[in-house]
């Protein structure tokens, strides 16, 4: 019975957002089947992460142990942000390259999130069910802060992919693509890591920390309604069009 409340627990934060997103998308709903196959492909992302992450391990770029605030930042850029935001975008592309029902804007964010819910949910299931005796405190901590974390990561993901996609877009754009979601991973684990290397500045570190996460949340939201209303005044263009031709 414990096994499935465990389950379930790691689980949850992910679904619940994967519902939010769904419902956003309101216009031309994505197949629930690509949708499926996002979520798996993100889960599979995690073992591309450990593929990227070990070697960078192995040749002494970064300690999984920091004790110091330049460790931290390795720990945090080349442990996590770099390696995991590389294997979603990787994911993402692979499904997306040729996907005829990516034909919105919304849409790109859509299927990040969905690719970044499977790699919060796998994740969560590890840490979870390898911190068997504290996994209840582990679990909240995780659905409050790291999932909701992957989703804004995901979020800025999907916002650049179709900007990039649907847009005359520059090389900048494009790199921002990788760049944002590796630089607000990297912030979002830094802000972590370095509390637990400088006990006396955690009162501080705690407070930004929460201060970004808010500003995150907000961004995130702001870039979904930024995609939602320019695919609204796309399909009011194609209907004015299609009136006077």
């Amino acid at each position: 019975m414990e096994f499935w409340l465990i389950l379930a627990t790691a689980l949850a934060p992910a679904f619940v957002l994967i519902v939010y997103i769904y419902r956003c998308d309101k216009s031309q709903p994505e197949p629930w089947r690509m949708l499926f196959k996002a979520f798996v492909l993100g889960i599979f992302s995690t073992v591309l992460s450990l593929a990227i992450s070990q070697p960078l391990e192995l040749f002494g770029w970064f300690t999984t142990d920091p004790t110091d605030i330049i460790e931290s930042l390795q720990c945090a850029f080349l442990g996590a942000a770099v390696p995991e935001e590389t294997a979603k975008l990787l994911m993402l592309w692979l499904l997306l390259r040729r996907n005829p029902y990516f034909d919105e804007r919304i849409d790109g964010i859509v299927y990040a999130v969905m690719v970044g819910m499977g790699f919060a949910a796998a994740e969560n299931v590890l840490y979870l069910f390898s911190n068997y005796d504290s996994w209840m405190t582990i679990g909240i901590t995780r659905a409050i802060f790291s999932v909701p974390g992957h989703f804004c990561f995901a979020v800025a993901m999907g916002y650049f992919y179709a900007l990039a996609v649907f847009t005359n877009a520059s090389g900048w754009t494009k790199l921002c693509v990788w760049l944002i979601p590796v630089l607000l991973h990297g912030i979002f684990d830094a802000l972590l890591f370095v509390q637990q290397t400088h006990p006396g500045l955690q009162g501080i570190l705690l407070l930004l920390f929460l201060v970004f996460c808010h500003w995150l949340r907000k961004k995130a939201s702001r870039r979904i309604e930024r995609h939602l209303q320019s695919d609204a005044n796309d399909h009011y263009w194609q209907i004015f069009n299609n009136r006077f031709k």
